[in-house]
Formats: structure tokens, C-alpha cells, sequence
């Protein structure tokens, strides 16, 4: 008996268990097609994310250059703060896409 990754999350299991203690996903079966879908659901959630994190940057800018002049007051600062979290986001879930494909290859 030896200890293998599961297929879907990846935690320690015995070699000769049928189902996943963890996440009840079968081991006896197609592994590598199992492999796959976890790594394109796993690329599509980094997708969503890069696109709600530049959702958010473009609203930061909107918001501070809504009616022509640049904002003031807490207009400003909620620009500020949108602004700041959607580049943050946009640049971290980037960063997470690159190693994602990385480890895929």
C-alpha cells in the first residue's frame, strides 16, 4: 500500500481506496481526464477573478473622472479604494494565471 495524490484536491490517499476520503471523488477510475477538469475549472475561476479585479479598476476610474474633473471629497476616496484594490487584484491574479500555467505544463 502506498500513499498517492488524489486526482481532484490533491491530498495524500491510500493507493487502494476506491473513492477519496477527502473529496469523494473515485480513483479507481479516468484520473488524468479528473486531473484535467480540476485544472480547466481551476482556469476559469483565475479568469473570473482577473475580470472582477479590472471590473473594479475601471470603475475606480470612472468614479474619479465622472463629470469631467477629477474627484473630490469621499467621491475620491471611494475612487481611490477601487482603484487601488482592482489594479492589486488584476496584478496578483496575473501573477496566479502565470504560475497556474506554469504547473500545468
Amino acid at each position: 500500500m502506498a500513499l498517492i495524490n488524489c486526482p481532484v484536491c490533491h491530498k495524500r490517499i491510500s493507493s487502494k481506496a476506491s473513492v477519496c476520503p477527502h473529496c469523494q471523488a473515485q480513483t479507481n477510475g479516468d484520473n488524468a481526464s479528473l486531473a484535467r477538469i480540476n485544472e480547466l475549472k481551476k482556469s476559469g475561476r483565475l479568469m473570473n477573478h482577473s475580470f472582477i479585479a479590472m471590473t473594479l479598476f475601471i470603475t475606480g476610474v470612472v468614479i474619479w473622472f465622472w463629470g469631467g474633473e477629477p474627484a473630490e471629497g469621499m467621491r475620491a476616496n471611494i475612487a481611490g479604494v477601487c482603484f487601488a484594490f482592482g489594479f492589486v487584484g488584476y496584478l496578483i491574479t496575473r501573477l496566479r494565471i502565470v504560475l497556474h500555467k506554469r504547473k500545468s505544463l
